[in-house]
């Protein structure tokens, strides 16, 4: 199981930027043949239980992934494809039994990560996050902000936040406004003195992450703390290989995850350069004509090759990095229906 995929996980058990938002995302076209990056949300929508949403499955039972479904609404609204699916995955997210299942019941359970992951998404789709699925998801957010700036999870479980949950928080509430300021000088606080942002809080030895620098990236940029971004940004750029990849903190080689994240955030950021060479890396790992039917379209996870148990993850959060679609600005005014496939001969 990937890292990425253990932080999704986790959030549903208990959990630029002067880029203009245009009105139709990044990859969209009319043309007849498909973009790559559209061949790979086309994929990715095909993945779908229900072509609704995703299910995680643990010793033959299978569970909801809300985190992993928002994600391919992240990608459906960076190429502008499958409204169809990203439309299904909202109305699902919606019902009671998976919102509450994924963010908590609001007494007794909260979990900050979740709520603003969801709040986002219904921000990318052009919903209200104050009502959605009948939560006012940004209030639940700002009973969520303590005292010091961070925002936490609120169950007997514990609190699981990292800097995910701070820099989506940050990003939702952005977007409908003006993150508070003890919230975002919190994630400045948490900066290594090398310029990049760990995952988790309060560690003895601070340990730059670049997925987790990625993300606060992006919420830094939204909040307008452009200098701590582009220290965040140096840093990453410092640690993209030569092939234009990002490795997590966990592993020596470079991944699509950690890579998709990376470069939506120097795109965001304006490295163009550094951006493209990310995107050259991930279009490196898809699945082309050559390669199996059923797997076309797909990113794989690293230059392993295609794994089934792997590939949705990877492809979701690489087709940000491919499609250069930030998280402060993404929408999915003028998305398309259906599901692209690459284009190949037969």
């Amino acid at each position: 199981m990937t890292r990425c995929r253990v932080l999704a996980v986790t959030l549903s058990i208990t959990s630029a930027l002067a880029l203009a938002s245009v009105a139709a995302p990044a990859l969209a076209t009319t043309s007849a043949k498909p973009s790559r990056g559209q061949a790979a949300a086309g994929w990715l929508a095909r993945q779908m239980t229900g072509r609704s949403h995703f299910v995680t499955v643990y010793k033959g039972v299978s569970y909801p992934n809300q985190g992993e479904t928002i994600d391919a609404i992240f990608a459906f609204a960076a190429t502008g494809t499958a409204s169809d699916y990203a439309a299904r995955a909202t109305t699902w997210l919606e019902k009671p039994s998976v919102l509450s299942g994924y963010i908590g019941n609001g007494t007794t359970a909260s979990y900050a990560g979740a709520t603003a992951k969801v709040a986002l998404a219904a921000e990318v789709r052009g919903l209200n996050p104050a009502s959605f699925g009948k939560v006012d998801l940004l209030s639940r957010l700002a009973a969520l902000l303590t005292k010091s700036g961070r925002y936490s999870d609120h169950s007997s479980y514990g609190d699981y936040s990292n800097a995910f949950s701070q820099a989506l928080a940050i990003l939702a509430v952005s977007r409908k406004g003006k993150a508070p300021v003890k919230a975002v000088n919190f994630l400045v606080r948490t900066e290594c003195t090398n310029g990049g942002f760990p995952l988790y809080f309060a560690q003895k030895t601070c340990v730059s992450d670049p997925d987790a620098t990625g993300m606060d990236v992006q919420a830094l940029l939204a909040a307008g703390r452009k200098l701590a971004a582009q220290r965040g940004l140096r840093w990453l750029a410092k640690t993209q290989r030569a092939n234009g990849g990002f490795a997590s903190s966990a592993s020596a080689a470079p991944n699509a995850n950690s890579t998709g994240l990376a470069g939506e955030a120097l795109a965001a950021g304006k490295w163009a350069r550094r951006a493209r060479l990310a995107r050259n890396f991930l279009l490196g790992l898809q699945v082309g004509c050559s390669g199996k039917a059923s797997e076309r379209g797909a990113i794989a996870y690293d230059e392993t090759g295609f794994s089934a148990s792997t590939a949705p993850d990877a492809t979701a959060q690489g087709v940000l990095g491919v499609a250069d679609a930030g998280l402060a600005v993404l929408n999915s005014r003028g998305a398309h229906s259906g599901a692209p496939r690459l284009g190949c001969a037969s």
